[in-house]
């Protein structure tokens, strides 16, 4: 599985921070842990895949469009790193 460097992953998290509207701060949000359970709704989801196409000029494909994409910071990680190699 490819990831972002270090400097990628802070970008991605502020995105999220910013974005996501989650309840709690994203700082505190494990790589793995499901971000759905963590509070991130279908609506922000669009919001923050839109910031990360943004922040990291890309385009998710509709392949990548669904909710396992968005349903982790490894996961997205992942997801941004595959389309930026």
């Amino acid at each position: 599985m490819q990831t972002l460097n270090a400097h990628d992953v802070v970008r991605m998290r502020t995105v999220l921070e910013k974005f996501g509207k989650l309840p709690v701060p994203v700082e505190g949000i494990d790589e793995a842990a499901d971000l759905y359970d963590s509070g991130l709704t279908s609506h922000a989801s669009v919001n923050v895949m839109i910031a990360l196409e943004d922040e990291f000029d890309v385009e998710f494909p509709d392949t990548m469009l669904q909710k396992s994409t968005f349903g982790s910071i490894n996961a997205i990680s992942a997801a941004i790193a595959q389309l930026t190699d």
